[in-house]
């Protein structure tokens, strides 16, 4: 891939049949939205199986999970690895009432910010880390994805 010297390089590799994958030329959008110059990242798209080995190898947790983060240099330029579990992300977007596009661009989002330290292990820094996803998913036309798109109450 050829990119402008400072710019992010973004692969994207698709490990999956599943359909409602996004384009690889998409999701390089939405990750250099949230990623700064210089970072080396590779998005991975893989299926249920993958997924879980993955989450149960790294994280001990046995079952596929929406998004992985790996994290091999954790400042400027960052550089790692995003998962994600096209079947999972699929499920979730249809319980959420959003597009699997809307889902597919959260998830990246979320993996790259996670990617630069941020995280959401007590109340303050999810909030931080979730007002950054809501402003990054703006620029794209998505609605901010902790808000339900119905009305409160019903």
């Amino acid at each position: 891939m050829s990119a402008r010297p400072g710019a992010p390089r973004i692969d994207v590799q698709c490990a999956t049949s599943a359909r409602n994958v996004p384009p690889a030329p998409r999701i390089r959008q939405w990750a250099r939205a949230a990623i700064g110059n210089g970072a080396r990242v590779t998005i991975r798209i893989v299926g249920r199986a993958e997924g879980r080995l993955l989450n149960r190898s790294y994280r001990n947790r046995d079952y596929a999970t929406n998004v992985l983060t790996f994290v091999f240099r954790d400042r400027p330029p960052y550089e790692g690895d995003i998962a994600l579990c096209a079947p999972v992300i699929t499920r979730e977007a249809r319980a959420q009432r959003k597009t699997v596009a809307a889902h597919y661009a959260h998830m990246v989002v979320h993996g790259l910010l996670h990617l630069q330290g941020y995280d959401h292990e007590n109340d303050a820094d999810a909030r931080r880390m979730e007002r950054r996803e809501a402003t990054l998913l703006a620029r794209f036309g998505y609605p901010d994805p902790y808000r339900p798109p119905f009305p409160r109450g019903t």
